[in-house]
């Protein structure tokens, strides 16, 4: 077989075209899975590239830290002074019942001496 510029060959036209869609059906496809591929790859570097920038603590984040710190400190604090505070009020309670009992029982005791020195 001899191949030179003015050889010919002969093919359908059908056959043709049907090589060109195949061969541009390819190319699209192709072009689509690499820019999908691309679409893919950069989100996921960005999005660890996100992450490991909000995974630094800041100054700003540390002084909250702190803050947050301190403020639970004092809210626990609070708390236990108002259960303390919860108990002295059963125990003011109590005294205020056996102060109006003692003095009730002084007026009786007045009472009996006033009666005996009348006599």
């Amino acid at each position: 077989m001899k191949i030179s510029d003015n050889t010919s060959i002969s093919m359908p036209m059908r056959n043709l075209l049907s090589i060109l869609a195949a061969v541009a059906f390819g190319i699209f496809a192709y072009t689509e899975i690499t820019a999908r591929l691309v679409s893919l790859e950069t989100s996921r570097q960005l999005m660890q590239q996100d992450l490991i920038s909000k995974s630094d603590q800041k100054i700003v984040d540390q002084e909250q830290y702190l803050i947050l710190e301190m403020i639970t400190k004092s809210t626990e604090d609070i708390e236990l002074k108002m259960t303390e505070m919860k108990n002295n009020t059963v125990n003011l309670e109590r005294a205020v019942k056996d102060i109006e009992f003692l003095r009730d029982q002084v007026e009786q005791l007045k009472d009996k001496v006033r009666k005996n020195g009348s006599h």
